[in-house]
């Protein structure tokens, strides 16, 4: 019975050895890929090139460190929360355009800001999918310089930096 069980434990052993070869060797080979994931920094795969006229555009990221020289380059802050939220506290300079009422307000909003008006989306953080869903709607809508702050209020309010109360939802 021994004499069976040998075979076994040596190919699990190889088999062992072979994964933690590939999982160090793709470690290795991603290591930025990996560690932008651990910290819940964005990942974001260029799409392929496609010939059909129906692609989806995406927002680009932008990281916390980027916020100061783009904004002093013009961009405008578009807060994607709720209105009630975003009259309580909000990024200084922010702008209310909430996910959830965007088919009531865009009109307005586009007549206020040209369609060649850089943007920055942010919401409620990296498990907030609103300012992500906003920018995309916004690019659909034939604003070209859309990106999202996916830190957003609570990276913001977490560094310590000033917020705004009050506004006009």
């Amino acid at each position: 019975m021994s004499d069976l069980l040998r075979p076994s434990r040596r190919v699990l052993l190889e088999a062992l050895v072979l994964v933690l070869v590939a999982a160090s060797a793709g470690l290795s080979l991603n290591y930025t890929l990996v560690m932008k994931a651990f910290t819940g920094r964005n990942v974001v795969i260029a799409p392929q090139a496609s010939k059909s006229t129906a692609e989806v555009q995406f927002p680009l990221p932008v990281d916390y460190e980027e916020i100061d020289k783009l904004l002093t380059e013009g961009h405008l802050l578009v807060d994607a929360r709720d209105p009630h939220i975003f009259a309580e506290s909000h990024l200084p300079g922010a702008i209310s355009l909430p996910l959830g009422e965007v088919d009531l307000l865009f009109e307005a909003f586009s007549a206020r800001y040209p369609k060649e008006t850089p943007l920055i989306v942010y919401c409620n953080g990296f498990g907030c999918p609103d300012s992500f869903d906003l920018g995309v709607r916004l690019i659909a809508e034939g604003y070209p310089k859309v990106q999202v702050y996916e830190g957003g209020f609570p990276e913001w309010r977490d560094r310590g930096r000033l917020l705004e109360s009050g506004g006009a939802p």
